[in-house]
Formats: structure tokens, C-alpha cells, sequence
């Protein structure tokens, strides 16, 4: 990695980490440091607690602290799951949530004392790369797997990719119509299914098939609309190509529907050429194929 860069991020997050207060152990004024404070804005009208620790990205002995200190003070309560008795479910006390409201006015007021300092043309370009840096900062968060095709997580991943196409195509889509792929073709060491997770939130995926020494075969690639605009179809094309590569594969083969304008340009742009029709598949309309340097 350039030392350039690394020295311009770390800089960045000494900037940042002194002007939100995150060095002060009295966030905004108040009897707490920025973790707590965050832990009680994320418990919001009540979580539980696995889903807050995946959100924060933080450990269940820290998270647990917070909690306690929050609940020493009379603003957080905890307690097991009725339907579940493994979750512990956080909620705010009124105190907790009077607490809650003067955090939301005093981060207002902590940002609008930012924006004043400036003009009118700085707020705007602090706005846009502000914006810019959560986005890039969010792509950065997504992770890839290695998924069973019977996990949940993975069925809805299949089933978002098929609801989707059914509204984009002509006539609808069912994978029952096309060239199937069952769940035994996509295990290794037939195949893989690739799914991209934004902390607990599944949100793109991308298919494997494997065919000896001839090219490998990349169906059902997804991205959730929610997370379009970060790079990721960008980012799981690349990785499924080096899983293909590490298989020993030569090229990736593709097939795409007309309808799928963004995905053919993707393909253009990542070096995938236009190549006869190399199976039957219904819905396809273009068919692609990259070599691969080999590993």
C-alpha cells in the first residue's frame, strides 16, 4: 500500500476523532464517553444485543461493559428473550430516552457549529466528501464469503436475485426455466456461491461453476439495491475471479439478459469480450468470456 495514502488516512481519522469529541470522556458535555453514548443512540426503540455488536463491529466483553454502565445509570434496561431465551434484548429507560434526545440536539448543534465556520461553498464541498468518504468507508465494511447454498443467508441472496430479474425481464424470470444450477453444483468442489455481507446484512452474490480444465461459468450475480453506488458489483466480479483462478480455471464465461444494461457495462469495462452463444440458456442475449492470468 502507498505510505502516502496510509499517512493521508491516519491523519484524516486524528482530524475527525478530535473534532466529534471521541478523546473526550465527556461526549457532548455529558457523563460519558463517545462509546456509550453511541451504544445508547444505536439502542434507539430496543435491539438486541447480538444485532447491536455487529453493527458497532465491537466485542461482546465491551459491549457488555457499556451496557452494564448504561444500566448503573438508570438509562438502559436488558432482558431475555420471551419467544428465545439465548437473545438479550436492550431498551431505554424515559431516562434513557430523555438522555437520547439531548444527544440528537447537542450532535445538531456540534455539526452546525462545523458548518458555520465555513462559507457557503466550503459547507457544500464538506457535505459532498463527507457524503463521498461514507460511502467509500461503507464499501470498504463489505466482507465476502464462501457460502453453502442451503444457508438462509444465501436462499435469500437467490431468492432476492430472482425476484429482481422477474420485475427486469420480459415475461419474468423463474430459475426453474433456465439452465439450472442446483445446490450440489454450487459446493465445492463443483462450484461456489460468493456472498458479500455488510456487517449481518446480506447484500450482493455472485456464482461459480466449475468445468475442469475448461473455462469456469459466473451465474446469479446480485447486488442489493441498497447497496448499489459503493463499487461492490465491481468488487465481487474481481473476487469471484480469483476464485475462479485459485480453482485453475483459464477464463470466466458468462451469459446476460439485454435487459441488464449496467451488468454488460460492468463486464465491458472489467475486460469480458462478447463471444458466441456458448449454451442455451433462455434468457440470455449476450454471452461474455475474459481470460485469466493464472495463480
Amino acid at each position: 500500500m502507498d505510505e502516502t495514502m496510509v499517512a493521508q488516512v491516519r491523519r484524516f481519522n486524528r482530524v475527525v476523532t478530535q473534532q466529534v469529541g471521541a478523546l473526550n470522556d465527556h461526549f457532548l458535555a455529558r457523563d460519558r464517553p463517545l462509546g456509550e453514548s453511541r451504544l445508547l443512540w444505536e439502542i434507539g426503540d430496543g435491539r438486541d444485543v447480538r444485532s447491536l455488536r455487529a453493527a458497532l463491529d465491537l466485542d461482546s466483553g465491551y459491549v457488555s461493559r457499556l451496557l452494564r454502565s448504561l444500566e448503573a445509570a438508570g438509562l438502559v434496561t436488558t432482558e431475555r428473550g420471551a419467544e428465545d431465551r439465548r437473545v438479550t434484548l436492550a431498551r431505554l429507560t424515559p431516562a434513557g430516552r430523555a438522555e437520547k434526545r439531548l444527544l440528537d440536539e447537542r450532535s445538531d448543534d456540534l455539526a452546525t457549529q462545523l458548518l458555520d465556520a465555513l462559507d457557503g461553498r466550503q459547507r457544500d464541498r464538506l457535505v459532498a466528501a463527507m457524503a463521498d468518504v461514507e460511502r467509500l468507508l461503507t464499501a470498504a465494511t463489505v466482507r465476502f464469503a464462501v457460502t453453502d447454498p442451503d444457508d438462509p443467508v444465501a436462499q435469500h441472496c437467490l431468492r432476492a436475485y430472482a425476484a429482481e430479474l422477474d420485475v427486469r425481464f420480459d415475461g419474468g424470470f423463474s430459475l426453474d426455466r433456465g439452465i439450472r444450477a442446483d445446490a450440489a453444483d454450487l459446493r465445492p468442489p463443483a462450484g461456489l456461491l460468493l456472498v458479500a455481507m455488510l456487517h449481518t446484512t446480506p447484500v450482493g452474490c455472485g456464482v461459480l461453476l466449475f468445468h475442469g480444465a475448461g473455462p469456469a461459468h459466473l451465474k446469479r450475480m446480485w447486488v442489493d439495491a441498497s447497496a448499489r453506488g459503493l463499487g461492490l458489483g465491481r468488487r465481487l466480479l474481481a473476487e469471484l475471479e480469483r476464485h475462479a483462478a485459485e480453482a485453475g480455471a483459464p477464463a470466466v464465461r458468462l451469459e446476460t439478459n439485454a435487459a441488464l444494461t449496467e451488468a454488460i457495462a460492468l463486464y465491458r469495462s472489467a475486460g469480458y469480450a462478447e463471444v458466441p452463444a456458448f449454451n442455451a440458456e433462455p434468457y440470455a442475449h449476450h454471452w461474455f468470456e475474459k481470460p485469466l492470468l493464472r495463480q
